[in-house]
């Protein structure tokens, strides 16, 4: 196996947050919750324990900064604190609904989150029978904000990624595909979907179609007829944590085929001389310079994780800056933002909700705006620029890959520019080996 790490894409993310409020909720036309006082709730709701707790709490380390450098509003001429009310949704669908309800019952006029688009399904209802709005970071599975109107988000979705990813696995050469996804996980099974879908319209095969359990640890069984099918590629949409258990378990069952997977494996945690190369796509690259707004965030959020050992430890030990933290405080800003837009002296959640929509601003990841379904906005032709840091590079647009074209290639010093439209797209082929320390790598999502 090639000891490579490849980022196949960055999409910028957009984000709508749910604020906290002391109050009643109601659904559908009810009037929503009203702040009283001066300070505004907004609730986190995230997985911080669990399979998912490591990606959930770097989402939290995004908001809980965007709150540190932004941590007052003003509306109608009033000045609001806002206060971060947090709960844990434990990465699992009951806790969650739990988790949501508190949330609730606490108040809030916002909500942010979740890391793991199952938990966000699951709550979905709750935010939405108490008309206040959630904003997810990261969570992409379509049903999300499916038939809910308080519910956004300002990742791309599934179908985008499954089928860029696809598109990346048709470029390379590749024709027969093994997927591996969890049983019961909506992440991981619908991304799954989408990938064979796109990759069998393709011309591809799919020679193998695996599952496995929630909390699953031995996967020789699997990889055993995963390596008899003779792969060339094989397509884990999975959790952090299954990504550190089944990546060495590959590499010990003398499998080559090329390892793919979705956004979740941008985690420093998998990223190590120890595990086995992998192509994955991601929202964001710490390294390209193109975008001001990025750039004052990356330093300032390095300097945020260094000041305290325990958030170090919360990011998985380094300060390489996550796709989810950058999502994290973009969904943050989008609140914000709709918050400061009310017109009037009443702060109200489904005033926040309308607001939203509104939202128009220059994020981390990109330009943040929402479609009528709440749904990160994508520019109509998302241009792809080369920002591959070694030679041969390869560049192309975001529509011909979804087309399953083969990008043109370009010369080393392509310019490391992104869209138009600022909106976080890229295309990259990566062949740098797996350094050791985190430092020596150019970042956590890229690794060129």
């Amino acid at each position: 196996m090639k000891k490579k790490i490849a980022l196949i894409l960055s999409a910028v993310m957009i984000l709508a947050l749910a604020f906290s409020v002391t109050g009643c909720g109601g659904g559908g036309d009810a009037e929503g919750v009203n702040v009283e006082g001066d300070t505004i709730k907004i609730g986190v709701f995230e997985p911080t324990t669990g399979e998912n707790g490591g990606g959930g709490m770097q989402e939290v380390l995004g908001i809980r900064y965007a709150n540190q450098l932004n941590p007052t509003v003003e509306v109608g001429g009033k000045t609001y604190n806002i206060e971060l009310v947090e709960v844990d949704n434990q990465s699992d669908k009951t806790a969650a609904v739990t988790a949501a309800q508190q949330l609730i019952s606490d108040g809030v006029v916002g909500v942010l989150g979740s890391y793991g688009s199952g938990v966000a399904i699951a709550a979905g209802d709750t935010f939405k029978t108490a008309a206040v709005p959630a904003i997810g970071c990261s969570c992409t599975n379509p049903q999300v904000t499916s038939d809910n109107e308080f519910y956004f988000r300002v990742c791309f979705l599934d179908p985008f990624q499954g089928t860029v990813m696809a598109n990346y696995a048709a470029d390379q050469g590749y024709t027969k595909a093994a997927v591996i996804a969890q049983n019961g996980d909506d992440y991981s099974t619908g991304l799954a979907g989408y990938f064979k879908t796109a990759f069998a319209d393709l011309g591809g095969e799919i020679v193998a179609d695996e599952t496995y359990n929630t909390n699953e640890s031995d996967f020789n069984a699997i990889l055993t007829k995963v390596k008899s099918a003779d792969p060339d590629c094989i397509f884990i949409p999975s959790s952090i944590a299954t990504a550190t258990l089944i990546l060495p378990q590959i590499t010990a069952n003398g499998i080559d085929a090329q390892v793919l997977a979705g956004d979740t494996w941008e985690n420093a945690a998998i990223i190590s001389k120890d595990m086995v190369g992998a192509a994955f796509s991601t929202f964001f690259d710490e390294n390209d310079e193109s975008n001001p707004v990025a750039v004052e965030f990356v330093k300032g959020f390095k300097e945020y994780l260094n000041s305290s050992k325990q958030n170090l430890t919360w990011n998985s030990g380094t300060d390489t800056v996550a796709a989810v933290s950058a999502l994290g405080y973009d969904a943050y800003m989008a609140m914000y933002n709709a918050i400061a837009a009310l017109d009037g002296d009443t702060v109200n959640s489904v005033a926040i909700r309308d607001a939203l929509y509104n939202v128009n601003f220059d994020g981390v990841t990109g330009n943040i705006t929402f479609n009528d379904t709440g749904d990160w906005q994508t520019p109509d032709t998302p241009a792809l620029r080369c920002k591959a840091k070694t030679t041969p590079a390869n560049s192309g647009r975001m529509d011909d890959l979804l087309k399953g074209t083969s990008p043109a290639s370009c010369a080393a010093d392509c310019p490391k520019t992104r869209n138009t439209h600022s909106a976080k797209t890229g295309y990259k082929n990566g062949s740098s080996p797996l350094l050791h320390p985190p430092d020596n790598l150019i970042s956590a999502e890229t690794h060129q």
